[in-house]
Order: structure tokens, then sequence, then C-alpha cells
């Protein structure tokens, strides 16, 4: 039996946008920290809210694009996204103080989650039911590769350019990302009166997915744990004076995940996410040991392969669940959801980890985030896992 086509000219379109976009996000929030310190001094807790910020934005932006994006529609919300984001990209460059930098961020944290939750929900309809694990697998690379590319650029530019150049550098790709969107042929979701009346009035159902919310909760602690690293990687190596070999941690990083991606997104499909959910953790929280204890850069980058396995598989696997369990007429609802507890968890994690740093130490901290990764392997098993682990039948998902 063929199996239904995937690489389109819309799933490609819109993962290239969606690359940008990303490609944007990590490449500030794994400067942005050194860059309060360095230019206005700030505290570890005040640099991790710098990049934490932004991911709050991001919570507001999905809070009200999944609300309405069925009903203004998803080619428009992501236009409107996009023109934002590049709006709040040059106001980057009228930043003279924290308190400017820090709303900046929260800004183009909104625009930045309306145009991303718009993408998540385009691919969503794209991507064959029979190939959904697989196909979320795939456009997950776009984020994975904007996360290796965009720190190592813009550590690059920190340390040869200045740190405005990065400005400069996020107005060409948020334009880029722009240019993509606009081969991007969304077909319209059709809504009846009784679904339209539904999405009406202010109703918890009507800003989450109460279907998506057991994985999502899961999301929150991974996306805490991943922020010890995404935003204080470059503190940590600058400690143990391994700043040249921490530029390459997320390219080994993107290249574990893209290896591994094609065999955990068949097995996602054909054995069920269980198969897939529970040896991410696993190694997830392994590279954390290994990390912590890191002595030499193999050790650095080898805690990167464990880590771009286990993260890297999870994220997606963990978003086709959310996607998977919803109603159709729910699926940005459902990505919205997903994500705003991923974007919670990995927002106040910089800043709840910028004072615990002071205190434990990154050894400890890193030991710590394992054992809270592990935490959350256990209540996976206990809100979807023991229940839901089978693949859904192709029947099941044409009846919702």
């Amino acid at each position: 039996m063929d199996q239904p086509k995937l690489w389109t000219k819309d799933f490609f379109s819109v993962s290239l946008t969606n690359f940008f976009l990303y490609f944007i996000h990590y490449l500030l929030i794994a400067s942005i920290t050194v860059f309060t310190v360095d230019k206005f001094h700030a505290s570890a807790s005040m640099s991790g809210l710098a990049a934490g910020i932004f991911i709050i934005g991001m919570f507001f932006g999905r809070l009200y694009s999944g609300k309405y994006i069925e009903i203004i529609g998803r080619k428009k919300m992501l236009f409107a996204g996009i023109i934002f984001s590049i709006i709040t990209i040059l106001l980057y460059f009228t930043v003279t103080n924290l308190s400017i930098l820090l709303l900046v961020r929260f800004l183009h944290g909104i625009g930045f989650g309306i145009a991303s939750t718009a993408t998540g929900t385009i691919v969503a309809n794209v991507i064959p039911d029979k190939r959904r694990g697989e196909g979320t697998g795939y456009y997950a690379l776009s984020t994975t590769i904007a996360s290796a590319v965009g720190p190592f650029v813009g550590i690059f530019i920190n340390q040869y350019l200045g740190f405005k150049m990065n400005f400069v550098v996020c107005t060409v790709l948020i334009v880029i990302s722009f240019l993509f969107a606009l081969f991007l042929k969304v077909p319209k979701v059709e809504i009846n009166k009784e679904q339209l009346n539904s999405m009406k009035g202010f109703k918890l159902s009507n800003f989450f997915e109460p279907k998506a919310l057991p994985i999502s909760i899961v999301s929150i602690f991974i996306g805490a744990t991943y922020s010890s690293i995404l935003s204080f990687l470059n503190t940590y190596a600058q400690q143990i004076n391994l700043v040249d070999v921490a530029s390459f941690f997320f390219i080994v990083y993107a290249i574990a995940t893209l290896v591994s991606r094609p065999y955990t997104g068949r097995l996602f499909d054909n054995k069920g996410e269980n198969y897939v959910v529970y040896p991410s953790l696993i190694i997830f929280a392994i590279g954390f040991l290994i990390i912590s204890q890191v002595h030499h850069g193999s050790m650095l980058l080898l805690s990167a392969v464990f880590i771009g396995i286990g993260y890297g598989s999870f994220i997606p696997s963990a978003q086709a669940i959310a996607v998977k369990v919803a109603p159709r007429n729910r699926m940005g609802l459902a990505t919205s959801t997903f994500f705003m507890f991923a974007d919670f968890g990995a927002g106040f994690g910089p800043f709840l980890i910028g004072f615990l740093i002071p205190v434990l130490g990154f050894t400890k901290l890193y030991i710590m985030m394992a054992i809270v990764v592990l935490a959350a392997t256990v209540l996976y098993y206990f809100v979807h896992g023991r229940n839901k682990g089978n693949v859904t039948s192709l029947q099941e998902e044409t009846s919702r």
C-alpha cells in the first residue's frame, strides 16, 4: 500500500518559514544573557529574565492565536504574526536600557508566538494522518536546525562583530521568513455554526484544548530543564574554560537529532508514542548527568549527543500526541495549548534557574535537572502513557 505524500511544496514552505522564525529566536536567546551582563551589568536572574520574558510573550501570543486562528484564518494569522515580529525586531535598535530591552523582548515574543502557532497548525493539516509522527518529526527539524545554527551565529557575532549586528541579521531573516510564507497555499477549514458558537465567549475551553493538557503538562518540566542549557550554557562554558567548544554544542546537538529523527518518527507511527517518549526522556536525563561532570571538550560534546537525541525526539512526539488526541477543528487550539505549556516552562525556567546557580553551582544544578526529567517520565506514565500508548487508528482519526 502506497504511503501518502509528505514532501509537498506546502510542507517545504511552512517548514522554511518556521525555520527562519526559530533561527531568530535561538540566535537572540542564546546571546541575550551575555549582552545584558556586558551592556547593563545585570545579575544572573535578570539576564535569565531577559532571555525568558520573550517566551512569556510567546505564551500570550499563543493564547490569542489558539482561540482565533480558525476564525480569522491560518494564513492571515501567520502574516499578522510575522509583520508584528518585523516591527518588534526593528525596535531592538532603539534599546538604551534594560527596561526597554525587556519590553521589546516581551513584544517580540507575542509576535513570534502568533506566527509559530500558525505554522504549527498549518503543518498539522498538511501532514497525512498515516505519517503524523514522521511528518511532525521532520517538520520539527526546522526548529532543531535553527536551535543549532542560531546560537552558533549569535555567539559568533557577539565575539567578532558586536551584539547590534545580531539585530541586522534578524531583520534580514524575518523578511526571508515572510517571503516563504507567501508561497503557502492553506486550505480553509470549514467551521459549522455550532462549532463557531462554541468558540465564542470567555471559556477556558476556548483558550486550551482539554485533551492536549496531559502531555502539555509534562512539557512544562521538559521545557524548563532544557532552558538551563539554552540560556546558561555559554556562562557555564566560560566558567570551565570551554567557550570555543561550547560554540559547537548546538551543532552536535542538531546532528544527533537529524540522525535519530527519521527512526523515531517511524517508530512513533508504527509502534506508538510510548516507544519513543520513554527512551527519549531517559536519554535526555543521561545527557544532563554527563554535562554535570564535564571536565573537557569531548564530554561536553558527548552530552550534546544525548540531549539532542532525548530532547529532540520528545518535543515533536509530544506535539504529535497533542494534535492526535484533539478534534480536527481544534488542531490550532491543541497546537497552541502544547506550546503554551512548553513555553511557560522555558520562559520561567531561566529566571528560576538564575536564582539556583549561585546556591547550587552548575554541577549540582544539572544533576537536579536530570532528576526533574526522570520525575517527568513518571508523570508522563500517569497522565498519558499507561492509557494512550497505542497508535490511533486511521478510523479513529477520521471519525473526529
